[in-house]
C-alpha cells in the first residue's frame, strides 16, 4: 500500500505551492515512485503539476493527477451528497496510489469555490486516503499575534476531524516576525511547526506572466528573458534625465510606444547593468520603428520587450493585480521557493514525521538531490573562474537560490554583471573577484614565484601568470581563501588542472591524481575510473587509481566493491595489457585487504550476475561491482559516453581526486545541471579536509 502526505490549507492565498515543491523534493531525494493527486482542480492542465511532472521527470499521465473539477465536485455533492463524492475521489485515489511507493495529495485551495465546508472535506478526504496531514497557514500581511492565533485554530480544526497532522506550516510571514513566530509556536504546539517568510521574489510575477495577462505581443526577447521576475513598475512620461533615476531592479518599464528615448534610455541603463530591469511594456498600440527595434535588441540582447493595444493606466490596473505562480515556465522561482523551504524546514524532522525510508533503489534524480543535501548542510566556498560565462552564470544562479554554497566569481567585474544582467540574473551574496586589479595578485605573485623558484619563475613572471583565472582560482584554494575551484566550461583539462599540479599537488599517499565518474543508471550509481586524466597508467598508477577510487565512492554513498577491467575475466586470458590488470589488482590487494576486488574481469562479469555465476562463480564483486576501473584512457572514455549516450545515465564529473584540496574540471560540452552537480562534489569533498590540509581558513570572503 502506498505512504501519502496530504497538504491541506484553512483559506486562500497561503502561498502553499511553496511547501508543495518542497515536499515534492524531500520525497524524490527518498523514494523512487512519486505520484501526484489533487482532488480538486480548477484548470486543465495544472500549472503545478505540469511544474513537477517536468522538474522531476515523473511518467504519471496527468489525466490521472486529479479527481475532477469544482464545478463538477459540487454538483455531485449537491445532487448525491458529500459521501459519494469522496467515494469517487477515493477511486480515482487509489488508481494512482497502486502505481507509486508514495503519493503527494494537494489540497485544495479555498479560491472561488462553492463547496460548503471545504476544510472538513479535506479532512475527510486526507483520512480516507490514510494520509499524513501538513498543515498550511497563510500569514502574509498579518500580525504575528494573528498569525500564532490561526496557527492554532489551524491545528485544532485538522485533529478534531481526526487527521494525523504531523507538521504545520506558516507561510508568507513578514520576515521581521518569523523568528518570533516560530519560537513561540513551537513552545506551544504538539507537532513541529516552520515558519517561512514572504520572498518578495515569489510573489513578483514574471515577463511572460504579463504577457499572457495582457494579451501582449513580444517584439523583442528571448526565454530567459521571459522568465525574468517582475520585482516593480515604472511607469513612463517624464523626459530622460527625469526618468532614468526612477529605474530600480528588476522593474518593467511601461511607457506608451512613442517615447523612443524612454526605450533606448531603459535598455542602454539595463545594459549598462545601472540598473538591470526586466524588460519594457509598450502601450497605447504603438511600436517604434524597426531602426529603434535594432538598436534595442544590440543594447539589451534577450531582454523583452512588449506591447499592448491598451492605455497606460487600465493597463496598470491589470498589472497590480498580478501575482507570481510557481510553473513550469519559471524554474528560477522553483529554486527560489526550495531554498526558502529548506532554509527554514527541518527536512530530517519531517522525513521521520511523513515516514520516509530510503528506497534501496538510487536513480540520478536521488543521488543529485543527495548532493545538495550533502553541499547545504555543511557550507564551503567555491571559486568559478569562467565568472562571464553564460552556463557558469546560469548554475551560480541555481547555486545561490539554493543556498548550496558561498561562490566567488572571477573575472572584470563590470563584464560579468552586465552579462548577468543580459541573462536576467541576480547575483546577490556572490563574490566577484578581477585577478587583473585584485590586491591579491601581488600575494599571490609572490606565493607562485616562491613555490616554482626552482623553475627558474621569477615575480615579475609570477605576476604576469597569476593574473590567469585558473591560476589565480588555484591560488586563492591554496591559500584558504576558497574552500574548492570548479573550471573547464569554456579552458581545456589541461588549462584547470595544471595550475593544480603545480600548486596544490597531490594528496599524502596518492601516486597520482586521476579522476571518476559517477554514471547514475535507472537503478544504481556507478563509479567508472580514470576516464579523463591518465592515457596509459601502469600497474602501480592503476592500483592507485582503483583505492582512490573505492574512497571517493564511499566518501559519496557508494559501497566499493572494485572491478579491474581487461578483455579477459580470472585466467582465461594473457598478455601484456591483462598482466597489468592482474599484477595492479594483486598491489590492491596488497596494500588495501579491505577493500573488496576482483581482476581482471570483463564488464559484463563485473555488472552482470548471470554472466558473474559463469565466469566467476562465489566471487565477492563479479555481477555486483561499483567502482570499475578501466585499463587505460581510451576504453574508459568510450565506455562512459557510450553507457551515458545508450542507457541514458546522468554521467557526473569528472571528479579529480588525489589533490591535496578540491579542484575539479568540467567537459567543455557540461549543461547548467552538470555545473550544479560538479559544484555540489567539490562543496563535498572540501568538507572532509581537515584544518591541517586547509592553512589560513577563514570564513571572510576575499576583496577584490
Amino acid at each position: 500500500m502506498a505512504r501519502s502526505v496530504y497538504v491541506a490549507g484553512v483559506d486562500r492565498g497561503d502561498g502553499r505551492q511553496v511547501v508543495e515543491l518542497g515536499l515534492m523534493e524531500l520525497l524524490t531525494r527518498h523514494v523512487d515512485r512519486v505520484g501526484v493527486f489533487r482532488p480538486l482542480v480548477h484548470d486543465d492542465p495544472d500549472r503545478l503539476f505540469d511544474l513537477l511532472r517536468a522538474r522531476y521527470r515523473l511518467s504519471q499521465p496527468p489525466r490521472t493527477a486529479y479527481g475532477m473539477s469544482y464545478p463538477q465536485a459540487a454538483a455531485l455533492q449537491a445532487e448525491r451528497g458529500t459521501d459519494e463524492l469522496v467515494t469517487e475521489l477515493l477511486e480515482r485515489f487509489h488508481a494512482v496510489a497502486r502505481d507509486h511507493e508514495y503519493v503527494l495529495v494537494l489540497g485544495s485551495d479555498y479560491a472561488d469555490t462553492s463547496l460548503p465546508d471545504e476544510l472538513g472535506l479535506n479532512a475527510r478526504l486526507a483520512n480516507e486516503f490514510g494520509a499524513s496531514v501538513i498543515a498550511v497557514v497563510g500569514g502574509q500581511e498579518q500580525s504575528a499575534d494573528s498569525v500564532r492565533a490561526e496557527a492554532g485554530n489551524a491545528l485544532r480544526a485538522y485533529r478534531a476531524q481526526g487527521c494525523d497532522v504531523v507538521a504545520l506550516v506558516v507561510n508568507r510571514a513578514l520576515p521581521e516576525d518569523r523568528a518570533a513566530i516560530a519560537e513561540r509556536l513551537t513552545a506551544r504546539l504538539p507537532v513541529p511547526c516552520y515558519v517561512l517568510p514572504e520572498d518578495a521574489s515569489l510573489s513578483a510575477p514574471t515577463v511572460s506572466q504579463v504577457v499572457r495577462t495582457l494579451g501582449a505581443e513580444v517584439l523583442l526577447g528571448d526565454d530567459a528573458g521571459l522568465s525574468r521576475d517582475v520585482r516593480d513598475f515604472v511607469f513612463g512620461g517624464a523626459m530622460l534625465p527625469s526618468f532614468l533615476p526612477a529605474l530600480t531592479e528588476g522593474c518593467l518599464v511601461v511607457t506608451p510606444g512613442d517615447r523612443a528615448d524612454l526605450i533606448v534610455g531603459a535598455l542602454a541603463a539595463h545594459s549598462a547593468g545601472a540598473p538591470p530591469i526586466a524588460g519594457v511594456l509598450l502601450t497605447l498600440d504603438e511600436r517604434p520603428g524597426p531602426d529603434i527595434l535594432a538598436l534595442a535588441s544590440r543594447l539589451a540582447p534577450g531582454t523583452p520587450v512588449v506591447a499592448v493595444a491598451g492605455r497606460s493606466f487600465p493597463t496598470a490596473e491589470q498589472l497590480v493585480t498580478l501575482e507570481g505562480k510557481l510553473h513550469a515556465g519559471a524554474p528560477r522561482k522553483a529554486e527560489t521557493a526550495l531554498g526558502l523551504f529548506e532554509r527554514h524546514v527541518d527536512t530530517a524532522e519531517l522525513t521521520d514525521r511523513i515516514s520516509l525510508a530510503r528506497s534501496s533503489r538510487v536513480t540520478p534524480m536521488m543521488f543529485e538531490h543527495e548532493l545538495i543535501e550533502r553541499s547545504r548542510a555543511d557550507r564551503r566556498r567555491v571559486v568559478l573562474p569562467e565568472g562571464s560565462e553564460e552556463r557558469v552564470l546560469r548554475a551560480a544562479d541555481v547555486l545561490l537560490r539554493r543556498d548550496v554554497c558561498d561562490l566567488t566569481l572571477l573575472g572584470e567585474e563590470d563584464a560579468v554583471r552586465k552579462r548577468a544582467a543580459e541573462l536576467g540574473i541576480q547575483l546577490g551574496a556572490a563574490r566577484i573577484v578581477d585577478p587583473q586589479t585584485s590586491p591579491l595578485r601581488e600575494r599571490f605573485a609572490e606565493s607562485y614565484a616562491k613555490l616554482r623558484a626552482h623553475k627558474g619563475v621569477s615575480y615579475e613572471l609570477a605576476y604576469d601568470i597569476v593574473a590567469d583565472v585558473s591560476y589565480f582560482g588555484t591560488l586563492m584554494v591554496q591559500e584558504g581563501l576558497a574552500d574548492g575551484m570548479v573550471s573547464g566550461a569554456v579552458h581545456s583539462t589541461a588549462a584547470t588542472i595544471r595550475p593544480a599540479f603545480e600548486i596544490i599537488k597531490t594528496a599524502p599517499g596518492a601516486q597520482i591524481v586521476s579522476s571518476v565518474f559517477f554514471m547514475c543508471l535507472a537503478d544504481r550509481v556507478l563509479v567508472y575510473g580514470d576516464c579523463a586524466v591518465n592515457p596509459d597508467p601502469d600497474a602501480e598508477q592503476l592500483a592507485d587509481i582503483a583505492i582512490q577510487s573505492a574512497a571517493t565512492a564511499a566518501q559519496f554513498g557508494v559501497e566499493p566493491r572494485i572491478a579491474m577491467l581487461s578483455y579477459s575475466t580470472g585466467t582465461s586470458g594473457s598478455g601484456a595489457d591483462v598482466d597489468k590488470v592482474r599484477k595492479a589488482t594483486a598491489l590492491v590487494r596488497e596494500l588495501r585487504p579491505d577493500l573488496p576486488v576482483e581482476g581482471p574481469i570483463q564488464y559484463d562479469a563485473a555488472v552482470d550476475a548471470a554472466v558473474a555465476a559463469t565466469k566467476l562463480p562465489g566471487s565477492q564483486v563479479a555481477g555486483r561491482a561499483t567502482v570499475l576501473v578501466f585499463p587505460d584512457l581510451n576504453t574508459g572514455n568510450n565506455t562512459y559516453k557510450a553507457v551515458q549516450r545508450s542507457a541514458h545515465a546522468v554521467a557526473v564529473g569528472p571528479v579529480l581526486q588525489g589533490l591535496r584540496k578540491p579542484v575539479n574540471d568540467l567537459s567543455r560540452g557540461a549543461l547548467v545541471q552538470d555545473i550544479v552537480n560538479t559544484v555540489a562534489i567539490t562543496a563535498i569533498q572540501a568538507q572532509t579536509q581537515t584544518p591541517a590540509q586547509t592553512p589560513n581558513r577563514t570564513r571572510k570572503a576575499p576583496t577584490s
